[in-house]
């Protein structure tokens, strides 16, 4: 019988599997390993390895030491800027870079953000390849992503995978929120690190900088629309500027009761744990104890919407913050002061 079975379904005359669609599934593969080989292709020449040394705490013996570091980067103008995290490069002492086709270059900095990881530098250098950026607003979930950088020093690894989420936040190195992180499977180790997201059309979607110790894909971007305001701010000050008021606070629950009795659109606040000295906060008249509800006529659910609207559009503008003192609602004047960290 299973002589009988193999000789009919080796003419076809039996119920086996169609041909088609194995024919179809090796097409779907070709298609896949096209995309990525084309937009690896496209973009690895300008990826780059970020390699930096930083002083750090003093030896015993009073003499700084030195740390070495590195990371990934990617050049994105043709006059070579270079965009990578700032946790790779904040603090560096020294620079260097070094790209796919083995030249190598000093490089200095631009300016840095802590607040959205992202930083700029930049090299002397000609006939550099120039990745194309995208656009993080039009990216949909599923689609494919490359991730192209310098894991562990092995440089100019590949690794595929999809756009998993978007719309993510991310704590960064300084405390504050990155919005609109894209989350992605596409696998990422420490030296991947400010290397970029590529599209299945070669184009730069997001620069990679995070992921979480222990687990499997799950690895995040920041979105390329967030690195584009971030670096024309950086080439243009040197810096982001952000407002300041200067309180230490964290987030509260409202009593039910205050919350119906004010009609307020949240139930929970910013409660002020301190002022420093001398601050906008402190000349305002807020007190330990003070519940931030809103700031500029905008509701506060806490310290994370607070940061969102201390842009540098309120530096020195004279504006309201609403707080809650014990059962009170007192509406105060405020001028923030520009951020120096």
């Amino acid at each position: 019988m299973l002589e009988q079975y193999l000789s009919t379904t080796q003419l076809g005359n039996g119920p086996v599997l169609d041909p088609a669609p194995v024919h179809e599934d090796g097409a779907l593969l070709d298609a896949y390993s096209h995309a990525v080989v084309t937009a690896a292709e496209k973009v690895s020449p300008a990826v780059a390895k970020i390699e930096v040394t930083q002083t750090v705490d003093q030896a015993r013996n009073g003499e700084p030491r030195e740390r070495q570091g590195g990371g990934s980067g990617f050049v994105f103008t043709p006059d070579g800027l270079v965009l990578t995290n700032s946790h790779v490069v904040h603090g560096a002492t020294k620079i260097a870079l070094s790209l796919s086709d083995g030249r190598q270059f000093p490089a200095h900095l631009i300016g840095d953000d802590p607040a959205t990881d992202l930083a700029v530098v930049q090299i002397d250098g000609s006939n550099l390849t120039v990745a194309p950026l995208g656009d993080s607003q039009n990216l949909r979930v599923g689609q494919l992503a490359i991730a192209i950088g310098n894991p562990y020093g092995f440089q100019y690894t590949v690794t595929a995978g999809v756009v998993s989420a978007l719309g993510r936040s991310l704590r960064s190195y300084s405390g504050r929120l990155i919005e609109d992180v894209i989350q992605t499977d596409a696998s990422l180790n420490p030296g991947n690190s400010g290397g970029p997201l590529v599209s299945s059309n070669g184009e730069v979607i997001g620069v990679n900088t995070a992921t979480i110790m222990g687990a499997q894909g799950l690895c995040f971007a920041i979105g390329i629309n967030t690195a584009k305001f971030v670096a024309t701010r950086l080439l243009q000050q040197g810096r982001i500027r952000r407002a300041y008021i200067g309180v230490e606070a964290q987030n509260a629950p409202l009593h039910r009761r205050i919350v119906r009795f004010y009609d307020l659109p949240k139930e929970t606040g910013a409660i002020v744990l301190g002022a420093s000295k001398g601050s906008p906060a402190e000349r305002a008249g807020l007190r330990e104890g003070d519940v931030i509800i809103a700031f500029n006529g905008q509701p506060i659910a806490g310290v994370d919407d607070l940061h969102r609207l201390l842009t540098d559009a309120q530096v020195e503008v004279k504006t309201s913050v609403t707080v809650l003192r014990r059962t009170e609602r007192l509406e105060l004047g405020i001028v923030p002061q520009e951020s120096k960290q």
